[in-house]
């Protein structure tokens, strides 16, 4: 099944680069968008035309828009799109400026919104398209110096799931992709900002770091052949593990929710008190 038109943010290195390379390998055509333009000319030294490479920062908004557009208007229609851009903030939470946060929810969060947004009207027009969101294992559990990033993904979790069942009557599919611990450039200056520590919390800090350090990494290029089936099949997930960790981590956090809640379910109910109905404001 090829012939697909794809749109990736992030595609000058890690997995949005792998991604590119897989589509334009297969005979696809790519819109492969980058901040730094140059970082995508050896993909039209080895592609050619097959690969438009667009100067997006999906931080600008007015940018965001008229890149999409002009990505329609060149290939003539749009069928996979993936916000793949993002980094990590990496401090407690009483280290980091508020500043370091929003510019994060800037790229993380509505960058991806702004992409979703400007490419919706195409994709409703044409009836069909897949929106694939790059989210992470930390969109499913949080843990201590990276709150910032997991509050990120929870909230790029929400909209896909919302986002999912607004656009199904289009005929338009949405998968969350939620990749584990794997040997990109995440970890570099690049791809993590980390904020300024407080000495409170600087063991913390060291247990975080030592705790990355002993994880295994996955090889980014064997992810290619799941997100090109990911694609191709007819009813894709909401939701797919990219790798080996999010699953056993999945089923401890939720298994740990549960009982929580359950435990607490007679103290939950008795707070129902009695009751009424009120009706809902017309929207």
């Amino acid at each position: 099944m090829s012939g697909k038109i794809w749109f990736i943010t992030g595609a000058s290195r890690g997995f949005g680069r792998v991604w590119v390379e897989a589509a334009l390998d297969r005979g696809d055509k790519v819109v492969a968008t980058a901040r730094n333009l140059a970082s995508l000319d050896s993909l039209v030294e080895r592609y050619g035309e097959a690969v438009l490479p667009l100067a997006l920062d999906v931080t600008v908004p007015d940018q965001t828009a008229k890149v999409i557009a002009a990505a329609h208007e060149h290939f003539g229609r749009l069928d996979i799109v993936i916000n793949n851009a993002g980094y990590a903030l990496v401090g407690a939470i009483e280290e980091a400026a508020e500043a370091d946060v929003r510019q994060e929810f800037d790229t993380n969060f509505f960058g991806a919104l702004r992409v979703i947004q400007a490419v919706l009207p195409y994709l409703r027009e044409q009836g069909s398209g897949h929106i694939l969101g790059v989210s992470s294992v930390a969109g499913i559990v949080a843990h201590p110096i990276s709150g910032f990033y997991n509050a990120s993904k929870w909230a790029f979790e929400a909209l896909h799931e919302s986002l999912a069942q607004e656009i199904a009557p289009f005929g338009i599919k949405v998968t969350l992709l939620e990749p584990g611990a794997y040997a990109t450039d995440f970890a570099s200056q690049a791809s993590l900002k980390i904020s300024a520590g407080l000495d409170a919390y600087a063991t913390l800090r060291q247990q975080a770091f030592a705790a990355g350090a002993q994880m295994e990494f996955g090889d980014p290029q064997a992810t290619a052949a799941a997100i090109l089936k990911l694609v191709d099949v007819e009813m894709p997930p909401l939701r797919f593990f990219v790798g080996t960790e999010g699953l056993p981590v999945a089923r401890a956090a939720y298994a740990a929710r549960l009982a929580t809640w359950e435990a607490w379910e007679a103290d939950s109910n008795a707070a129902q008190g009695t009751g009424k109905k009120h009706a809902i404001a017309s929207l």
